[in-house]
Formats: C-alpha cells, sequence, structure tokens
C-alpha cells in the first residue's frame, strides 16, 4: 500500500476529514460552554396556586446550570416535579439564554389512606392540605377507580340532600358510602354487585321511604342496599316495644296496632314492610322479598 500513490492519497484526505471533524466538533464545545450562552433568567410561565414559590426556585437555582446548549433538560424535569404539589413541568428554551419553565399543579380531590392525597384524575400524591375533603379508604391502586365512583355517585345523593364524606372498598371489592345530610350521618352499604344500580334504586324509592320518616322526625343512620329488590334501613336507638307503647298511648289505649312500617303510605301503590326488629326495619318491592342475607362487603 506504501507504494500505491492513489491509496496513500485517499488515506491522507481521511485523515484529514477526520482532523478537521474533531477541529470543527471541540470548537463546538468550547462554544457551547461559553458564559455569552449560559442561561441567565428562568420564568416560571404558569401562575401557581399551591405549589410554593421559594421551594420552586431553590430547586431551580439547585439543578439548573449550563448554558443554552449544554442544560440537562430531563434533569431539571425530574427535579422540579419532586416539588409538592407539582404534578408535571414542561420547559422551552428561549434563544440566547432563557429557560422557561411551566407547573401543571395537582387538584386536591380527596383523602387517601394515611397521609396521601389524591387529585381529581385519580392520582395519589404526597402534600400537606389543610381543610376538608372527602376520604377515601381502600386497597392500594384502586384510587383512580375510586375518584371515578364518587364523580358518578355524588350528583345523584347531591339530589336526596348529601353529601359523601367517605368512600371505602373493601379487599373483597364492596363499597360504602358514608355521607352527611341536614338530618345527620347517613352510611350505605352497596357491596360488591351492581353498586351503582343499588344506589339508583335507593334514589327512586326515598322520597316515600327514608325521605318521609325524616318529615316526620325520624333519623336513620344506616341504609343496607345488599339486596336483590329492596333495603334495610336502621333507626338509630329503636325499640319495638317502646315505640308500640307510644303508638298505643297516642291511640287512646285501644287495641294495639301492628308493627309500624317504615314506608309512607301510598293507596296507589302500597308496599308492604317486613316487620320490626330492635334495631332495623325493612324496605321491600312489591316485587318479591330481599334475600335473608346480604352479599358480604368484607
Amino acid at each position: 500500500m506504501w507504494d500505491d500513490d492513489k491509496a496513500l492519497s485517499g488515506l491522507s484526505v481521511t485523515l484529514g476529514a477526520m482532523a478537521c471533524l474533531a477541529i470543527v466538533a471541540s470548537l463546538v464545545a468550547w462554544l457551547a460552554r461559553q458564559p455569552a450562552f449560559a442561561i441567565r433568567e428562568v420564568a416560571v410561565t404558569t401562575p401557581l396556586v399551591r405549589v410554593s414559590a421559594p421551594h420552586l426556585e431553590a430547586a431551580i437555582r439547585e439543578e439548573v446550570a449550563g448554558t443554552f446548549f449544554t442544560v440537562d433538560l430531563e434533569r431539571t424535569r425530574a427535579a422540579l416535579a419532586s416539588v409538592p404539589w407539582v404534578r408535571g413541568v414542561a420547559l422551552r428554551r428561549q434563544w440566547p439564554g432563557r429557560l422557561e419553565v411551566a407547573i401543571e399543579e395537582h387538584v386536591p380531590f380527596a383523602r387517601y389512606g394515611d397521609g396521601l392525597l389524591v387529585n381529581s384524575r385519580g392520582e395519589t400524591f404526597a402534600a400537606r392540605l389543610d381543610g376538608a375533603l372527602p376520604r377515601f379508604a381502600g386497597p392500594e391502586g384502586r384510587s383512580a377507580e375510586m375518584t371515578r365512583r364518587y364523580q358518578a355517585w355524588s350528583p345523584l345523593l347531591v339530589t336526596l340532600g348529601y353529601t359523601i364524606v367517605e368512600l371505602s372498598l373493601s379487599d373483597r371489592g364492596g363499597w360504602r358510602v358514608r355521607a352527611l345530610g341536614d338530618s345527620g350521618p347517613l352510611t350505605l352499604e352497596l357491596g360488591r354487585d351492581e353498586p351503582t344500580e343499588r344506589l339508583q334504586r335507593f334514589a327512586h324509592a326515598h322520597a316515600r321511604t327514608l325521605g318521609a320518616l325524616t318529615r316526620q322526625g325520624t333519623r336513620i343512620d344506616h341504609v343496607d342496599l345488599r339486596y336483590r329488590t329492596g333495603f334495610t334501613a336502621r333507626v338509630p336507638g329503636f325499640r319495638e316495644g317502646a315505640l308500640k307503647a307510644a303508638t298505643t298511648r297516642a291511640t287512646g289505649g285501644g287495641a294495639r296496632p301492628a308493627s309500624p312500617s317504615p314506608v309512607a303510605p301510598n293507596p296507589a301503590a302500597p308496599e308492604p314492610a317486613a316487620p320490626c326488629d330492635s334495631s332495623s326495619f325493612s324496605c321491600e318491592r312489591p316485587d318479591g322479598p330481599a334475600p335473608a342475607t346480604p352479599d358480604a362487603l368484607t
């Protein structure tokens, strides 16, 4: 090869080109590190509602380093995303030395478990917040489903005068709602199967059952909807004997009436109620009795 002028000429051209490329690369790297291209301004372009501005500024000062060409955007984005209440970060370089930061904040929706919050998308995050929020209690990783359930059920209960304060999901998939209304707290046992349909059935019957009792001054604190055709409700502190005695006195000491029904009378569509026991009554639909035992919650 050393005697081949053509081969030697080609080799020299190749080596020369490689040397030129190395010089250009070194020059570019040198220019990219020059102070003239340093990041001199970092601007947060979105308003901050819950994110601490001093905390965010400290993270920016610690993590933003280099020039317009050398700043590590991924590292900067990850560092800013670790600031409490930050859900997402978008970075944009602007010539010659400006870095724009757009912050997306978490919107608090509920409390989840011990110390976590849930945002409006059903994602959990860690942050401190004073104030009342609904509480979710359920297995790990179910926050998104619980958020969807809350968003679907809350408007239905609001029309009945109740606000959901706690939503629980057991390990076996049973749902429980704790709500607060003008008459006090109310617990709804929805169980595993078709919880939305059960809640809709309760809402449909509310005006002539619990609503009628509430208007008469009787408070209900627990409703079990885990029945195929009806539901049971509990009157706190109810005793059948005391209620019968009071009813007898009210009727002037005449014949003792039958066990009271919780359902408001409706001559057009009478609905029989099961006999009261010492703690609860049942509300059943005409199409058949409720089963003796509801599906398990736990």
